[in-house]
């Protein structure tokens, strides 16, 4: 299926935010997609399909599945993806339109790469600042439920994307409010528990 402008911007959203939850599990997927027929993937985005490289990608999907049920090892997760996620995320929406954009592609590409890459930042700073307030609770259901969330948000706004943008869109503008809601409200939950562990206790 050849992707119209529509799907293509909504797409290319999506895979930004995306990247900044669930990286591999959005590489493995479009791979698969691309694989299939079911898109068709524009030439920067083509190596998705490898077997080779969805193959290393479910690995890693899979690793970051397990590895994101377990407090504090997925705040460490997420502290070694601030490397990796936002960039990822920024070339995998630029690959997006590298076919698509004609005559401007070069320039087109460098919008698109700011564009994914705040979108990634973005999904993977309320990722992580919520889950780094999530793992002051002692128990670890927060995290499991939380992280299970994230599992279904992914493969479902790809999906609403490709087959319905304009649900889409409504979805993603929600998501950014409350991503942006999360981001403030821990940022001052986790800067209020450091100053507590810093006060010198009374004599």
């Amino acid at each position: 299926m050849t992707l119209d402008a529509v799907q293509l911007i909504a797409l290319a959203a999506a895979l930004g935010w995306a990247s900044g939850l669930r990286l591999y599990l959005t590489v493995l997927l479009v791979g698969v997609a691309g694989h299939l027929g079911w898109i068709a993937l524009p030439p920067g985005l083509q190596i998705l399909s490898s077997p080779l490289v969805m193959g290393a990608a479910g690995l890693l999907a899979l690793v970051e599945f397990l590895a994101d049920k377990i407090p504090l090892i997925d705040s460490a997760w997420d502290a070694l993806h601030t490397l990796i996620r936002i960039p990822a995320g920024a070339a995998l929406v630029a690959g997006l339109v590298s076919g698509w954009s004609g005559d401007d592609g070069q320039a087109w590409g460098i919008v698109a790469a700011l564009v994914g890459g705040s979108l990634a930042a973005a999904a993977h700073t309320a990722k992580a600042s919520t889950r780094a307030a999530a793992n002051t609770s002692p128990e670890p259901f927060s995290n499991i439920g939380l992280s299970l969330i994230g599992d279904v948000a992914v493969p479902t706004m790809l999906w609403l994307a490709w087959a319905h943008p304009f649900i889409f869109f409504p979805l993603l503008a929600l998501a950014l409010l409350v991503t942006a809601a999360l981001i403030w409200f821990c940022f001052k939950f986790l800067r209020a528990l450091v100053r507590r562990v810093r006060r010198p206790a009374p004599a």
